[in-house]
Protein backbone atom coordinates (compact mmCIF):
# COMPACT_ATOMS: atom_id res chain seq x y z
CA UNK A 1 0.00 0.00 0.00
CA UNK A 2 2.68 2.66 0.86
CA UNK A 3 4.42 1.97 -2.21
CA UNK A 4 1.22 2.42 -4.27
CA UNK A 5 1.09 6.03 -2.84
CA UNK A 6 4.62 6.99 -2.59
CA UNK A 7 4.70 8.21 -6.19
CA UNK A 8 1.07 10.66 -6.30
CA UNK A 9 1.58 13.68 -6.59
CA UNK A 10 5.02 14.32 -5.69
CA UNK A 11 7.22 17.17 -6.95
CA UNK A 12 10.49 15.69 -9.10
CA UNK A 13 12.14 19.13 -7.75
CA UNK A 14 11.34 19.20 -4.41
CA UNK A 15 10.80 15.68 -3.44
CA UNK A 16 7.69 16.79 -1.64
CA UNK A 17 4.31 16.06 -2.52
CA UNK A 18 1.16 18.73 -3.69
CA UNK A 19 -1.79 16.90 -3.06
CA UNK A 20 -4.11 19.56 -2.76
CA UNK A 21 -8.00 18.91 -2.59
CA UNK A 22 -9.98 18.18 -5.47
CA UNK A 23 -6.44 18.48 -7.75
CA UNK A 24 -5.58 14.93 -9.94
CA UNK A 25 -3.33 13.88 -7.24
CA UNK A 26 -5.60 14.04 -5.23
CA UNK A 27 -8.55 11.99 -7.10
CA UNK A 28 -5.58 9.05 -7.75
CA UNK A 29 -5.38 8.99 -3.86
CA UNK A 30 -9.55 9.07 -3.68
CA UNK A 31 -9.35 6.19 -6.16
CA UNK A 32 -6.70 4.41 -4.38
CA UNK A 33 -8.95 4.40 -1.37
CA UNK A 34 -11.88 2.70 -3.49
CA UNK A 35 -9.61 0.20 -4.66
CA UNK A 36 -8.24 -0.73 -0.64
CA UNK A 37 -11.96 -0.76 0.38
CA UNK A 38 -13.60 -2.80 -2.94
CA UNK A 39 -10.30 -5.44 -2.55
CA UNK A 40 -11.07 -6.09 1.42
CA UNK A 41 -15.02 -6.50 0.75
CA UNK A 42 -15.78 -3.43 2.71
CA UNK A 43 -18.99 -0.77 1.83
CA UNK A 44 -17.50 2.11 0.17
CA UNK A 45 -19.22 5.34 0.48
CA UNK A 46 -18.79 8.95 -0.07
CA UNK A 47 -20.90 11.46 2.43
CA UNK A 48 -22.43 14.56 1.21
CA UNK A 49 -18.96 16.73 2.34
CA UNK A 50 -17.11 14.30 -0.12
CA UNK A 51 -15.00 12.35 3.02
CA UNK A 52 -14.32 9.00 1.56
CA UNK A 53 -15.97 5.89 4.07
CA UNK A 54 -14.75 1.89 3.97
CA UNK A 55 -17.48 0.43 6.30
CA UNK A 56 -17.17 -3.56 7.98
CA UNK A 57 -20.98 -4.35 9.05
CA UNK A 58 -23.73 -2.25 9.34
CA UNK A 59 -22.72 1.37 7.74
CA UNK A 60 -26.35 2.41 9.37
CA UNK A 61 -25.30 0.73 12.48
CA UNK A 62 -25.19 2.25 16.27
CA UNK A 63 -21.66 2.77 18.29
CA UNK A 64 -19.57 2.65 15.06
CA UNK A 65 -15.53 2.64 15.73
CA UNK A 66 -13.86 4.78 13.22
CA UNK A 67 -10.22 5.08 12.10
CA UNK A 68 -8.56 7.21 9.42
CA UNK A 69 -7.30 9.87 8.69
CA UNK A 70 -6.67 11.84 5.22
CA UNK A 71 -4.37 11.83 2.22
CA UNK A 72 -4.02 15.40 1.28
CA UNK A 73 -0.98 17.65 1.72
CA UNK A 74 1.01 20.99 2.71
CA UNK A 75 2.83 21.88 -0.57
CA UNK A 76 6.20 20.55 -0.58
CA UNK A 77 4.83 18.43 2.26
CA UNK A 78 5.74 14.66 3.57
CA UNK A 79 5.10 11.13 3.03
CA UNK A 80 3.58 10.28 6.27
CA UNK A 81 1.35 13.42 7.49
CA UNK A 82 -2.09 11.94 6.73
CA UNK A 83 -0.93 8.85 4.60
CA UNK A 84 0.45 7.02 7.56
CA UNK A 85 -3.23 6.99 9.24
CA UNK A 86 -4.75 6.01 6.32
CA UNK A 87 -2.37 2.91 5.36
CA UNK A 88 -1.87 1.77 8.96
CA UNK A 89 -6.32 1.68 9.02
CA UNK A 90 -5.84 -1.03 6.41
CA UNK A 91 -3.21 -2.59 7.68
CA UNK A 92 -4.54 -3.28 11.24
CA UNK A 93 -7.86 -4.42 9.63
CA UNK A 94 -5.78 -6.90 7.56
CA UNK A 95 -4.05 -7.83 10.77
CA UNK A 96 -7.00 -8.16 12.94
CA UNK A 97 -8.92 -10.97 10.16
CA UNK A 98 -5.57 -12.71 10.87
CA UNK A 99 -6.02 -12.91 14.56
CA UNK A 100 -9.85 -13.96 13.93
CA UNK A 101 -11.53 -11.16 15.61
CA UNK A 102 -14.95 -10.77 15.77
CA UNK A 103 -16.51 -7.39 15.80
CA UNK A 104 -19.38 -6.64 17.72
CA UNK A 105 -19.74 -3.36 16.50
CA UNK A 106 -19.41 -1.33 12.63
CA UNK A 107 -15.99 -0.74 11.82
CA UNK A 108 -15.06 2.35 9.35
CA UNK A 109 -11.85 3.60 8.21
CA UNK A 110 -12.45 7.65 6.53
CA UNK A 111 -10.37 9.71 4.48
CA UNK A 112 -11.12 13.23 5.56
CA UNK A 113 -10.93 15.66 2.79
CA UNK A 114 -9.17 18.71 2.90
CA UNK A 115 -7.62 18.31 6.26
CA UNK A 116 -4.75 20.66 5.31
CA UNK A 117 -6.20 23.65 4.12
CA UNK A 118 -3.94 24.34 1.37
CA UNK A 119 -6.02 24.75 -1.45
CA UNK A 120 -8.88 26.91 0.14
CA UNK A 121 -6.96 28.60 3.66
CA UNK A 122 -9.25 26.87 5.99
CA UNK A 123 -8.12 23.39 7.31
CA UNK A 124 -9.67 20.20 8.25
CA UNK A 125 -12.36 21.79 5.48
CA UNK A 126 -14.15 17.60 5.52
CA UNK A 127 -14.60 17.60 9.31
CA UNK A 128 -15.87 20.95 9.90
CA UNK A 129 -17.90 20.59 7.32
CA UNK A 130 -19.61 17.00 8.80
CA UNK A 131 -19.66 18.55 12.72
CA UNK A 132 -20.74 21.88 11.69
CA UNK A 133 -17.88 23.75 12.52
CA UNK A 134 -17.82 25.04 9.10
CA UNK A 135 -21.26 26.15 7.64
CA UNK A 136 -22.18 25.46 3.72
CA UNK A 137 -22.74 28.90 3.06
CA UNK A 138 -19.12 29.78 4.41
CA UNK A 139 -17.57 26.97 2.30
CA UNK A 140 -19.52 28.14 -0.63
CA UNK A 141 -17.58 31.50 -0.26
CA UNK A 142 -14.04 29.96 0.08
CA UNK A 143 -11.76 30.68 -3.47
CA UNK A 144 -8.12 29.38 -4.06
CA UNK A 145 -5.40 31.75 -5.30
CA UNK A 146 -7.00 31.44 -9.19
CA UNK A 147 -9.92 32.65 -7.82
CA UNK A 148 -12.19 29.13 -8.10
CA UNK A 149 -14.88 28.47 -5.39
CA UNK A 150 -14.81 25.47 -3.59
CA UNK A 151 -18.11 24.16 -4.98
CA UNK A 152 -17.04 24.74 -8.07
CA UNK A 153 -13.69 23.24 -8.07
CA UNK A 154 -15.49 20.16 -6.40
CA UNK A 155 -18.02 19.94 -9.38
CA UNK A 156 -15.42 20.19 -11.71
CA UNK A 157 -13.35 17.45 -9.74
CA UNK A 158 -17.20 15.12 -10.42
CA UNK A 159 -18.41 15.61 -7.27
CA UNK A 160 -22.10 17.19 -6.18
CA UNK A 161 -21.48 20.14 -3.90
CA UNK A 162 -25.22 20.93 -3.18
CA UNK A 163 -25.37 18.77 -0.05
CA UNK A 164 -22.24 20.35 1.90
CA UNK A 165 -23.36 20.35 5.54
CA UNK A 166 -23.81 19.08 8.84
CA UNK A 167 -24.08 15.64 9.06
CA UNK A 168 -25.82 15.03 12.45
CA UNK A 169 -26.99 11.67 11.60
CA UNK A 170 -23.47 10.43 10.64
CA UNK A 171 -22.04 11.57 13.87
CA UNK A 172 -24.87 10.30 16.12
CA UNK A 173 -24.19 6.75 14.84
CA UNK A 174 -20.00 6.92 16.05
CA UNK A 175 -19.03 5.72 18.81
CA UNK A 176 -15.01 6.89 18.89
CA UNK A 177 -12.93 7.69 16.35
CA UNK A 178 -9.20 7.03 16.51
CA UNK A 179 -6.70 9.15 14.36
CA UNK A 180 -2.94 7.60 13.81
CA UNK A 181 -0.84 10.06 13.14
CA UNK A 182 3.30 10.71 12.70
CA UNK A 183 4.42 12.47 15.56
CA UNK A 184 5.15 16.23 14.94
CA UNK A 185 8.21 16.84 17.58
CA UNK A 186 10.45 14.43 19.29
CA UNK A 187 8.59 13.56 22.30
CA UNK A 188 8.62 9.92 22.03
CA UNK A 189 12.62 10.86 21.07
CA UNK A 190 14.39 6.98 22.21
CA UNK A 191 11.39 5.61 24.64
CA UNK A 192 8.43 3.69 23.06
CA UNK A 193 7.55 3.74 19.41
CA UNK A 194 4.08 4.91 19.99
CA UNK A 195 2.07 7.36 22.04
CA UNK A 196 -1.54 8.90 23.22
CA UNK A 197 -2.39 12.33 22.18
CA UNK A 198 -3.56 14.35 25.43
CA UNK A 199 -4.55 17.85 23.98
CA UNK A 200 -4.27 20.10 21.26
CA UNK A 201 -2.93 23.64 21.85
CA UNK A 202 -5.97 26.90 20.64
CA UNK A 203 -4.59 27.97 17.17
CA UNK A 204 -5.72 30.14 14.23
CA UNK A 205 -4.84 32.08 10.74
CA UNK A 206 -4.99 35.53 10.44
CA UNK A 207 -4.52 37.35 7.07
CA UNK A 208 -2.54 40.97 8.00
CA UNK A 209 -3.39 43.06 5.01
CA UNK A 210 -0.32 45.88 4.63
CA UNK A 211 -1.99 48.51 2.29
CA UNK A 212 0.40 50.96 1.13
CA UNK A 213 1.09 52.84 -2.15
CA UNK A 214 2.31 51.50 -5.51
CA UNK A 215 5.39 53.87 -7.04
CA UNK A 216 8.62 53.31 -8.95
CA UNK A 217 11.30 51.41 -7.71
CA UNK A 218 14.30 54.08 -9.03
CA UNK A 219 12.69 57.40 -8.67
CA UNK A 220 10.58 57.66 -5.39
CA UNK A 221 12.38 59.14 -2.84
CA UNK A 222 12.58 56.89 0.34
CA UNK A 223 10.85 59.95 2.55
CA UNK A 224 8.21 59.80 -0.27
CA UNK A 225 6.96 55.95 0.40
CA UNK A 226 4.66 54.53 1.45
CA UNK A 227 6.17 50.43 1.21
CA UNK A 228 3.73 48.12 3.14
CA UNK A 229 6.87 45.95 2.65
CA UNK A 230 8.51 47.27 5.32
CA UNK A 231 5.43 47.14 7.87
CA UNK A 232 5.30 43.40 6.65
CA UNK A 233 8.97 42.33 7.54
CA UNK A 234 8.71 44.31 10.75
CA UNK A 235 5.55 42.67 11.88
CA UNK A 236 7.31 39.49 11.29
CA UNK A 237 9.91 39.96 13.40
CA UNK A 238 8.01 41.00 15.98
CA UNK A 239 6.20 38.06 16.13
CA UNK A 240 8.84 36.20 16.04
CA UNK A 241 10.18 38.04 19.61
CA UNK A 242 6.49 38.18 21.14
CA UNK A 243 5.88 34.52 20.73
CA UNK A 244 9.63 33.80 22.01
CA UNK A 245 8.12 35.72 25.18
CA UNK A 246 5.21 34.02 25.56
CA UNK A 247 6.33 30.29 25.34
CA UNK A 248 4.24 30.47 22.37
CA UNK A 249 4.39 30.00 18.62
CA UNK A 250 3.88 32.35 15.63
CA UNK A 251 5.06 31.80 11.41
CA UNK A 252 4.51 33.31 8.77
CA UNK A 253 4.54 31.48 6.32
CA UNK A 254 2.74 32.34 3.14
CA UNK A 255 2.90 35.79 1.80
CA UNK A 256 1.66 37.64 -1.47
CA UNK A 257 2.39 40.40 -3.09
CA UNK A 258 1.17 43.66 -5.50
CA UNK A 259 1.80 44.54 -8.27
CA UNK A 260 4.59 42.08 -7.18
CA UNK A 261 7.16 43.70 -9.81
CA UNK A 262 11.26 43.54 -9.47
CA UNK A 263 11.30 47.72 -9.58
CA UNK A 264 7.95 48.62 -8.31
CA UNK A 265 7.23 49.97 -4.48
CA UNK A 266 4.28 47.42 -3.33
CA UNK A 267 0.71 48.85 -3.02
CA UNK A 268 -0.44 45.42 -0.74
CA UNK A 269 1.65 42.84 1.41
CA UNK A 270 -0.94 40.62 2.82
CA UNK A 271 0.57 37.61 5.06
CA UNK A 272 -0.67 34.92 6.73
CA UNK A 273 0.09 34.29 10.32
CA UNK A 274 -0.55 30.94 12.21
CA UNK A 275 -0.38 30.93 15.64
CA UNK A 276 -0.53 28.71 18.31
CA UNK A 277 -0.30 28.83 22.63
CA UNK A 278 -0.71 26.28 25.56
CA UNK A 279 -4.57 28.17 26.37
CA UNK A 280 -6.29 30.49 24.70
CA UNK A 281 -5.73 33.36 26.87
CA UNK A 282 -2.02 33.30 26.26
CA UNK A 283 -3.04 32.59 22.18
CA UNK A 284 -5.57 35.58 22.22
CA UNK A 285 -2.34 38.00 23.70
CA UNK A 286 -0.12 37.40 21.57
CA UNK A 287 -2.15 38.20 18.80
CA UNK A 288 -3.47 40.94 19.95
CA UNK A 289 0.25 42.13 20.09
CA UNK A 290 1.33 41.22 16.95
CA UNK A 291 -1.84 43.22 15.87
CA UNK A 292 -0.54 46.58 18.00
CA UNK A 293 3.09 46.15 16.63
CA UNK A 294 2.23 45.72 13.07
CA UNK A 295 -0.67 49.05 13.60
CA UNK A 296 2.07 50.91 15.17
CA UNK A 297 5.18 50.21 12.86
CA UNK A 298 1.87 51.09 9.74
CA UNK A 299 1.39 54.14 11.13
CA UNK A 300 5.51 55.25 10.87
CA UNK A 301 5.89 53.84 7.37
CA UNK A 302 1.84 55.31 6.52
CA UNK A 303 0.65 51.96 5.65
CA UNK A 304 -2.96 50.69 6.64
CA UNK A 305 -2.90 47.46 8.18
CA UNK A 306 -6.16 45.39 8.39
CA UNK A 307 -6.66 41.92 10.35
CA UNK A 308 -8.75 39.29 9.00
CA UNK A 309 -9.08 35.91 11.48
CA UNK A 310 -9.66 33.17 8.92
CA UNK A 311 -9.92 30.14 10.70
CA UNK A 312 -9.61 29.40 14.77
CA UNK A 313 -9.21 25.95 16.98
CA UNK A 314 -10.16 26.25 20.58
CA UNK A 315 -8.06 24.04 22.93
CA UNK A 316 -8.95 20.09 22.19
CA UNK A 317 -9.09 18.04 25.11
CA UNK A 318 -9.41 14.90 24.01
CA UNK A 319 -12.17 12.35 25.39
CA UNK A 320 -10.77 11.56 29.05
CA UNK A 321 -11.87 7.80 29.78
CA UNK A 322 -10.95 7.17 25.82
CA UNK A 323 -7.69 8.36 26.03
CA UNK A 324 -6.66 6.90 29.65
CA UNK A 325 -8.42 3.53 28.57
CA UNK A 326 -6.23 3.80 25.21
CA UNK A 327 -2.51 4.82 27.32
CA UNK A 328 -3.53 1.73 29.84
CA UNK A 329 -3.69 -0.80 26.89
CA UNK A 330 -0.84 0.44 25.25
CA UNK A 331 1.26 1.21 28.13
CA UNK A 332 1.69 4.25 26.21
CA UNK A 333 3.13 7.86 26.88
CA UNK A 334 0.31 10.79 27.01
CA UNK A 335 1.96 13.49 24.80
CA UNK A 336 0.87 17.37 23.81
CA UNK A 337 0.58 18.55 20.40
CA UNK A 338 0.35 22.21 18.66
CA UNK A 339 -0.75 20.79 15.47
CA UNK A 340 -4.52 20.29 14.74
CA UNK A 341 -6.00 17.51 13.25
CA UNK A 342 -9.73 16.35 11.88
CA UNK A 343 -9.67 14.14 15.25
CA UNK A 344 -9.28 17.46 17.40
CA UNK A 345 -12.26 18.70 15.26
CA UNK A 346 -14.77 16.18 15.68
CA UNK A 347 -13.81 15.97 19.49
CA UNK A 348 -16.84 18.75 20.22
CA UNK A 349 -19.27 16.44 18.72
CA UNK A 350 -18.42 12.71 18.97
CA UNK A 351 -15.21 10.53 21.37
CA UNK A 352 -11.89 11.04 19.96
CA UNK A 353 -7.94 10.16 20.57
CA UNK A 354 -4.99 9.85 18.38
CA UNK A 355 -2.00 7.62 18.30
CA UNK A 356 1.23 8.98 17.54
CA UNK A 357 4.31 7.23 15.62
CA UNK A 358 7.46 8.57 16.55
CA UNK A 359 9.38 10.53 14.09
CA UNK A 360 13.08 10.62 14.74
CA UNK A 361 13.60 13.88 13.45
CA UNK A 362 10.25 15.64 14.59
CA UNK A 363 10.72 17.15 11.05
CA UNK A 364 6.79 17.83 9.56
CA UNK A 365 5.09 19.23 6.49
CA UNK A 366 8.37 18.49 4.92
CA UNK A 367 9.88 16.12 2.10
CA UNK A 368 11.78 15.06 5.56
CA UNK A 369 9.46 13.79 7.35
CA UNK A 370 10.27 10.43 8.52
CA UNK A 371 8.90 7.36 10.51
CA UNK A 372 11.22 4.08 10.71
CA UNK A 373 9.43 1.37 8.99
CA UNK A 374 9.30 -0.52 12.53
CA UNK A 375 8.20 2.31 14.25
CA UNK A 376 5.08 2.08 11.69
CA UNK A 377 4.72 -1.53 12.31
CA UNK A 378 4.56 -0.90 15.81
CA UNK A 379 1.56 1.55 15.37
CA UNK A 380 0.04 -0.57 12.58
CA UNK A 381 -0.02 -3.36 15.82
CA UNK A 382 -1.38 -0.96 18.71
CA UNK A 383 -3.94 0.58 16.35
CA UNK A 384 -4.77 -3.16 15.71
CA UNK A 385 -5.11 -3.59 19.67
CA UNK A 386 -7.07 -0.49 20.10
CA UNK A 387 -9.91 -1.73 17.52
CA UNK A 388 -10.06 -4.93 18.51
CA UNK A 389 -10.80 -3.48 22.51
CA UNK A 390 -13.13 -0.92 21.04
CA UNK A 391 -14.93 -2.99 18.37
CA UNK A 392 -14.90 -6.34 19.15
CA UNK A 393 -15.99 -6.42 22.95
Amino acid sequence: MWAELLPVGRSAASGGYRRFAWNSADAECRAWFEQQARDRGLTYELDRNGNQWAWLGDPHGEGAVVTGSHLDSVPDGGAFDGPLGVVSSFAALDELRARGAEFTKPLAIVNFGDEEGARFGVACIGSRLTAGVLSREAAYELRDADGLRLPDAMEKAGYDPTALGADDERLSRIGAFVELHVEQGRYLGEGQPVGVAGAIWPHGRWRFDFHGEANHAGTTRIEDRRDPMLTYANTVLAARKKAKLAGALATFGKVAVEPNGTNAIASLVRGWLDSRAADERTLTELVAEIERAAAERGDRDGVRVELTRESYTPVVDFDGPLRDRLAKLLDAPVLPTGAGHDAGILASAIPTAMLFVRNPTGVSHSPAEHAEVADCLAGVAALADVLEDLACQ
